[in-house]
């Protein structure tokens, strides 16, 4: 009979895995668990089959050292967390007693600050001059590149979110409409939508008839120009064709691209009065301690804005 400290890591790393994936996270969520338990486990010695008996708090402490060094603190407090969710796991199906991830040391991670557009006209600008067929472009589709910038501006989805959107995902009466999203962690939600973005949608959607036929509701509503469903690749290059052809990539900020959209949404959200509450269900957010830090980012622009004002220099000079 097998010893329990002799389960092979790695089949346990496939169970946890496919428990996961009945959460119906993104593809992309899935293979960065994967990769992080895979590299750390890579780590835990020389031995051809790491074992449950392998993973100690001094092994494990000594792995994550190895794999911080060239790695940035976003990288390795990601691994943490997923060698934290696995053990987790093992926990609660009672392969292990007790989870010794709290002895394995992790960076200290202050909370991202959102990222929008910079510029006040920028959305506007960047959306007039996309809906503008571009004669330079092979194969111009200027409503369907409007509709991935419009549900990103004015309905704050992810890039996973706009993937995974059907041409039936947007639904209910006039006046009443509103889009259903297949949110991150499988938390679905509803973001309601007003009628100049129901109008940019439909013409997408009618432009696509045009061009491939008929339209189902269980179909991909984003496509190539082929007519395939877009692929994440394929959608982060036509987010950054759009800024270039605009002239706002200096705009963007560093790392942003699509997210730079969403960031934007909300950050309008909190200038016109949202409060914390509001925007965690808009953008489906898991803590409201993140939809806080748009508006906590918002009170200091404004205080930038102020304290820009020539008119409180000149007082200044008045001392």
């Amino acid at each position: 009979m097998q010893d329990e400290q002799d389960i092979p890591v790695e089949g346990l790393i496939e169970e946890f895995l496919a428990a996961r994936a009945v959460r119906k996270p993104s593809e992309h969520t899935l293979l960065a668990y994967r990769r992080d338990l895979h590299a750390v486990l890579r780590l835990l010695g020389e031995r051809e089959q790491i074992t449950l008996r392998d993973l100690s708090p001094r092994t494990l402490r000594a792995a994550f050292a190895t794999f911080a060094a060239g790695r940035s603190p976003a990288s390795v407090y990601r691994a943490w967390s997923s060698w934290n969710s696995f053990f987790g796991f093992l926990v609660v199906d009672g392969v292990v007693a007790g989870n010794p991830m709290p002895a394995v040391s992790k960076p200290r991670m202050s909370a991202p600050s959102p990222k929008p557009l910079r510029g006040e006209d920028t959305p506007e600008r960047l959306l007039e001059a996309v809906n503008r067929a571009d004669e330079r472009q092979r194969d111009p589709w200027p409503e369907r590149d409007v509709a991935v910038l419009a549900l990103a501006l004015c309905a704050g989805l992810r890039l996973s979110e706009l993937l995974a959107l059907r041409a039936g995902s947007l639904v209910g009466r006039d006046g009443e409409r509103r889009v259903e999203v297949a949110g991150k962690g499988g938390r679905p939600r509803t973001v309601p939508i007003e009628p100049e973005l129901d109008a940019v949608v439909a013409r997408y959607v009618e432009s696509r008839r045009l061009r491939f036929g008929r339209v189902r509701p269980e179909d991909p509503l984003l496509v190539d120009r082929r007519g395939e469903p877009l692929r994440r690749g394929g959608l982060q290059y036509l987010v950054q064709s759009c800024f270039r052809r605009a002239g706002v990539s200096d705009r963007v900020p560093r790392g942003a691209q699509l997210h730079a959209l969403r960031h934007t949404f909300a950050t309008r959200l909190a200038e016109d009065g949202a409060n914390a509450s509001e925007i965690m269900r808009l953008l489906g957010h898991a803590s409201l301690t993140t939809s806080q830090g748009y508006i906590e980012v918002t009170a200091a622009q404004q205080r930038a804005a102020v304290r820009a004002n020539r008119t409180n220099r000149a007082l200044g000079r008045l001392q």
